[in-house]
C-alpha cells in the first residue's frame, strides 16, 4: 500500500471510530433522557483504554497481571495499590471503576527522563465493587450536541473521586442543591445513581452531620427487637449468687462531668510494701447473650461513636446509662480484676472475679484535679472526704506506674484536643484545646495496668484473646522520618531504621518539645507508625512498649472489651473448654477493627465540620498560629484553639518553593519553618469538607494588630 493510500485509510477509520462514539454517546443520552432504565440497554462498548496503542484486555509481553483497590483522585486519574508499588492509572483507563473498587489491571514499567522506574496502567475488569451508594450534592448541568441542548441531574459526589459524575435516575425526593445519598449503577456502560434519601440543602450543618453518618456507616436507631431485648435484661434483680460481695470496699467511679456510661470504677490500698489496685468494670457480658439479637448488635456496630453534641453508643440506653452504668450508690454487677504490684510498678499477680460492687463517689475529673491540687472548696472537699485516704494512694502509684510507662519506652502521643461548646441551636460558639489532668492521667495508667495484667492472664493459661497490637514501623516509613527529623536539626544518629527502638523515639520527642516543634515532629512520627489493630493472635504493642496488651475496661462502649468479658466469663469463671472460643475471638478482632475505623473517621469529620463552621464566622479576620506542617502544596497553620487551615502556595505572597531537606518555603526574603509564628487572614470555609483556607497577613495597620 502506498504511503498516500495508507493515510486515506487511516484518516477514514479514524473518523468511522469518532462517528460511533458519538453515536453512541447520543444514543445514551437520548435513552436517559426517554426515563428507561439504563440497565436494559445492552452496547458493546469499546474504549481506548491503554497508551500508545495499549487497548486490549489482555496483557502484551511486557505487561503484568495483577489485582488491587483502585484509587482515585479528585482530578480524575488513580492508582492501584499493590505489595510495595501503587501503579499509576491515567484518566479514561480506569475502566468504570471507582475509589474502592477491586479490580484486575495490566501494568508496564517504564523509565522516565530522569531515569526514575514508573509503572503505568489500564484497569481490565472490575472484581468487586467497593462502594454501591455514595453521599454528593445534586447539581443541575446543561450540555450540548449539535444545536440540541440538554439538561440532566448529576450528583458531585463527596470527595470528588468518582468520574464522571453520575446521572441521577430519580428515586427519593429532593431539591437541586440537596445533599442525598443514592445507589450506584454500572449497567451499560455508563455510571449512574438513584436517590435513596435526601439530607436537606447542601450547606447545612444538619444535612452534612448526617451525611457523614450515612457516608461512615454509623447505625443510629437501634431495632425494636433490640430495645426490648435490652429493657428486658435491664429488669432483671441484682443479687450475689455465686458472685463475690465487694459492697463494702470503698470503691468509686472517676470520670468527665458529662459522661453517663460509667463502665469503670477503681479502688486501691498499700500493705506490706505492694499495691493492691483494683479495677471494676461493668458486667456487660452477664447482660448481652451470645446468638441474641444484641450480640448480632454489638458485632455490627463495633464502638460506640462519640461527637460534640451527641452519643451513637454500642447498646440501647437501658444498657448502657442504666443497668451496666456503675452508678453511685447503686448496686451492679462487674468484673473486677484485682492487680498486686511492687515498689516498682511491676505486676505480681491477678484475680478476676464476678463481683456486685456499689461505687461510693461519682468522682469527677475536674473536681478530683482540684483536691488533689489543693484548691478544693469546702464542698468538694465535704463530697470527696472518704476518697481522700484513696486518692492520696493512687496519686503515689501513678508516679510508680509513670516511671515504669515511660523507662520502658512508651510513646505518649500527648495530640491537642478540642472541646467544641455548642449555643442553643447546636453552632459552635466556641472552641478550645482541652487539658488534661491528673485525675484523668491516674485512671489512665490505672486502665493500661488492668489491660496489660488481663492479656498476660489470658495468654499464660492458653486462653484465646482478643489483643490489642502495634507493629514497629515499617523501615521505609521509619527511614523517612529520620530524613525529616534530621534536616530539622535532630541529632538521628542514635536511631536505626532497621532495629527501631521506642526509647530512642521518646527522646527525640523530648527533644522536640524543648525546640517548640512537638506537635510538628509528633504529628509526622504518627503517620509513620503502624496503625494499632484488633488480633486473635498474639503480638506486642510497640507504642506501649509491653508484650501483652488488650482492652478490658471498656465493655459497655467496646466490643473488644466485651468480647474479653465474654472469653473470662465462659473459660475461667465456668471452666468451659477455651478451643471454642477460637473462632468468636477472631470474628470480634475483624468487627472492632472495622467499628473503631468507622468511629474514627466519623468522629474526625464531623470535628472537622465544626470547626470550619466555628471559623466561618471570622471570615476576613486576622489570628496569630503557628506552622504545623510544610509541603510542596503551602504551609498548614494551627490556630490555639485547635484549628487548623490551610496557606496554598499559589496564595503566598511572592515565589516560594518548597526545601525539603530543611522542611521549609524559601522566597528571595523569607523562610517559612515548621513551629514558626505566623500571622493568617481566614480565606474561606468550606463547610461540605471540612476544610479552612487562610492566607498570609500583612503585619501592618492598627486593624490587624487588634483583631490578632
Amino acid at each position: 500500500m502506498k504511503n498516500k493510500d495508507f493515510k486515506k485509510f487511516t484518516s477514514r477509520s479514524t473518523h468511522k471510530r469518532r462517528s460511533k462514539d458519538a453515536a453512541r454517546a447520543e444514543l445514551l443520552r437520548a435513552v436517559r433522557e426517554s426515563g428507561t432504565d439504563i440497565g436494559n440497554v445492552k452496547i458493546h462498548d469499546t474504549v481506548d483504554l491503554g497508551r500508545r496503542g495499549r487497548t486490549s484486555s489482555k496483557a502484551r509481553g511486557d505487561e503484568i497481571k495483577d489485582r488491587g483497590v483502585y484509587s482515585a483522585t479528585r482530578s480524575g486519574f488513580g492508582f492501584v495499590s499493590l505489595d510495595g508499588l501503587d501503579v499509576f492509572i491515567p484518566q479514561g483507563k480506569e475502566g468504570m471503576a471507582i475509589d474502592g473498587d477491586l479490580v484486575e489491571i495490566v501494568y508496564h514499567k517504564y523509565f522516565s527522563h530522569d531515569g526514575e522506574e514508573k509503572t503505568e496502567g489500564r484497569v481490565r475488569k472490575i472484581v468487586e465493587y467497593g462502594r454501591r451508594t455514595v453521599v454528593g450534592e445534586v447539581e443541575e448541568i446543561y450540555s450540548r450536541h449539535g444545536r440540541r441542548r440538554y439538561r440532566e441531574l448529576v450528583l458531585i459526589v463527596d470527595g470528588g473521586r468518582v468520574h464522571p459524575n453520575p446521572a441521577i435516575m430519580g428515586g427519593a425526593e429532593f431539591e437541586i442543591g440537596d445533599k442525598v445519598e443514592a445507589r450506584l449503577s454500572r449497567e451499560g456502560g455508563y455510571i449512574s445513581c438513584t436517590v435513596l434519601r435526601s439530607f436537606g440543602p447542601a450547606e447545612s450543618r444538619e444535612a452534612n452531620y448526617e451525611a457523614i453518618l450515612a457516608e461512615c456507616d454509623i447505625t443510629v436507631p437501634f431495632t425494636d427487637e433490640e430495645l426490648l431485648e435490652a429493657e428486658n435484661a435491664a429488669r432483671v434483680p441484682i443479687n450475689t449468687e455465686n458472685r463475690v460481695d465487694k459492697r463494702d470496699e470503698f470503691i468509686f467511679t472517676m470520670d468527665g462531668a458529662d459522661a453517663k456510661d460509667l463502665d469503670d470504677a477503681v479502688s486501691v490500698a498499700e500493705h506490706d510494701d505492694i499495691y493492691t489496685l483494683g479495677v471494676h468494670i461493668a458486667d456487660v457480658s452477664y447482660y448481652v447473650k451470645e446468638k441474641t439479637a444484641l450480640d448480632r448488635c454489638v458485632m455490627k456496630r463495633g464502638t460506640s461513636v462519640y461527637f460534640t453534641d451527641k452519643v451513637v453508643p454500642m447498646l440501647p440506653e437501658a444498657l448502657s446509662n442504666g443497668a451496666c452504668s456503675l452508678n453511685a450508690g447503686e448496686d451492679k454487677y462487674a468484673i473486677s480484676a484485682t492487680v498486686d504490684l511492687d515498689r516498682t510498678g511491676e505486676i505480681l499477680s491477678l484475680r478476676l472475679e464476678p463481683t456486685v460492687v456499689r461505687s461510693r463517689v461519682r468522682g469527677v475529673y475536674s473536681e478530683i484535679n482540684s483536691v488533689l491540687a489543693g484548691e478544693a472548696d469546702p464542698a468538694l472537699l465535704e463530697k470527696y472526704g472518704d476518697a481522700l485516704p484513696s486518692l492520696r494512694v493512687m496519686e503515689e502509684l501513678y508516679d510508680v506506674l509513670l516511671s515504669k510507662h515511660k523507662a520502658r519506652g512508651a510513646i505518649d502521643f500527648d495530640e491537642a484536643e478540642a472541646v467544641i461548646v455548642l449555643d442553643d441551636r447546636g453552632d459552635p460558639c466556641e472552641i478550645k484545646s482541652r487539658e488534661r489532668g491528673k485525675s484523668e492521667r491516674i485512671i489512665e495508667q490505672f486502665m493500661l495496668t488492668a489491660n496489660e495484667a488481663v492479656a498476660t492472664y489470658l495468654r499464660e493459661r492458653g486462653i484465646p484473646c482478643v489483643y490489642r497490637v502495634h507493629e514497629p514501623p515499617g523501615e521505609d516509613k521509619l527511614a523517612d522520618f529520620i530524613t525529616f527529623a534530621h534536616n530539622l536539626g535532630f541529632d538521628t544518629t542514635y536511631i536505626s531504621a532497621d532495629s527501631c527502638d521506642s526509647n530512642k523515639l521518646c527522646e527525640l520527642l523530648s527533644a522536640a518539645r524543648e525546640k517548640g516543634i512537638y506537635e510538628s515532629v509528633s504529628y509526622t512520627l504518627l503517620r509513620a507508625m503502624s496503625k494499632a489493630k484488633y488480633s486473635e493472635t498474639h503480638g506486642s504493642h510497640f507504642g506501649l512498649g509491653t508484650e501483652n496488651y488488650c482492652h478490658f475496661t471498656s465493655p459497655i462502649r467496646r466490643l473488644s472489651d466485651l468480647a474479653t468479658h465474654r472469653i473470662i466469663r465462659r473459660a475461667v469463671f465456668e471452666d468451659k473448654p477455651a478451643k471454642q472460643y477460637e473462632g468468636y475471638s477472631r470474628r470480634a478482632a475483624a468487627a472492632a477493627t472495622e467499628g473503631e475505623l468507622r468511629a474514627i473517621s466519623a468522629e474526625r469529620r464531623i470535628e472537622d465540620l465544626y470547626k470550619a463552621l466555628y471559623m466561618s464566622r471570622f471570615e476576613g479576620e486576622c489570628f496569630l498560629g503557628r506552622v504545623s506542617s510544610v509541603s510542596q502544596y503551602g504551609l498548614f497553620v494551627t490556630l490555639p484553639n485547635t484549628c487548623e487551615g490551610l496557606i496554598p502556595m499559589s496564595d503566598m505572597p511572592g515565589h516560594f518553593f518548597y526545601d525539603e531537606k530543611n522542611v521549609s518555603l524559601v522566597s528571595r526574603d523569607k523562610v517559612y519553618r515548621l513551629g514558626e509564628p505566623v500571622r493568617v487572614t481566614v480565606e474561606e470555609c468550606d463547610i461540605q469538607r471540612g476544610k479552612i483556607r487562610f492566607s498570609i497577613s500583612s503585619s501592618e495597620g492598627e486593624a490587624y494588630e487588634s483583631k490578632c
